[in-house]
């Protein structure tokens, strides 16, 4: 999926890009990684990567690590309840293989699926702040450009929807977040959205697992599509 030219990534930095271990640009997620990192000094404490292979044309974008989750092994959902629904439903539609043990060396494998988080860094209270989806997003939109066969973007969530089509070159207002919608993107591919697969809205039921199951069918069925039909 081609990005416009004013969704490029900025000139000084090389794509496909992903933030250092000590990345410097939000001050108050430095100051939570630093105290995570002396309390916990066994975790990954850093800014967590991509998951799954670059060619996929599936990218799955999430919000940010959970403390205990991805900023404790490193991969996105992986260590808390959010994974369980978004890596069982990727197996059972083939986008996973193998079992999801909630640990990085569990085999489990993605399939023309990618995964990233809009914000790299853990948040204090799981929920980042405007101005550090902004600094991130330049991850966001090197990620899009550097996935030669990207034909569709899933959006677990308002944040990650709205970042999504900042990274685009597109203002939040363009397209609104609603659940089981889908949107073409510039340069033609899709942006589908859902609720978050957090522990907070699968027990309130806000999402349940046959909600997400019928987002993942349409999107597996329109990857069943020739890439211009």
């Amino acid at each position: 999926m081609a990005l416009p030219e004013r969704a490029a990534p900025p000139p000084d930095v090389a794509a496909p890009i992903a933030p250092a271990r000590d990345c410097p640009l939000c001050p108050r997620l430095v100051a939570y990684r630093d105290a995570n990192r002396a309390a916990n000094p066994g975790w990954f404490n850093a800014p967590v990567p991509s998951f799954g292979p670059a060619d996929a044309e599936l990218l799955i974008v999430g919000m940010a690590p959970g403390v205990r989750g991805a900023n404790r092994t490193g991969r996105p959902f992986t260590g808390d309840f959010a994974g369980v629904l978004l890596y069982e439903t990727l197996i059972r539609f083939g986008f996973a293989a193998g079992v999801y043990r909630a640990e990085p060396d569990d085999g489990l494998v993605l399939r023309n699926c990618r995964i990233v988080n809009a914000v790299r860094c853990v948040p204090p209270a799981n929920l980042p702040e405007p101005r550090e989806v902004t600094q991130c997003n330049r991850y966001l939109a090197a990620e899009l450009a550097a996935m030669p066969k990207l034909r569709m973007v899933l959006a677990l969530g308002v944040l990650a929807h709205a970042a999504v089509l900042k990274a685009s070159g597109l203002p939040p207002s363009r397209m609104r977040f609603r659940h089981g919608d889908m949107h073409t993107l510039p340069g033609g591919g899709r942006l589908c959205d859902s609720y978050h697969v957090s522990r907070y809205n699968t027990s309130t039921r806000r999402l349940t697992p046959e909600m997400f199951e019928l987002v993942m069918a349409r999107i597996a069925d329109g990857l069943a599509r020739p890439a211009h039909a």
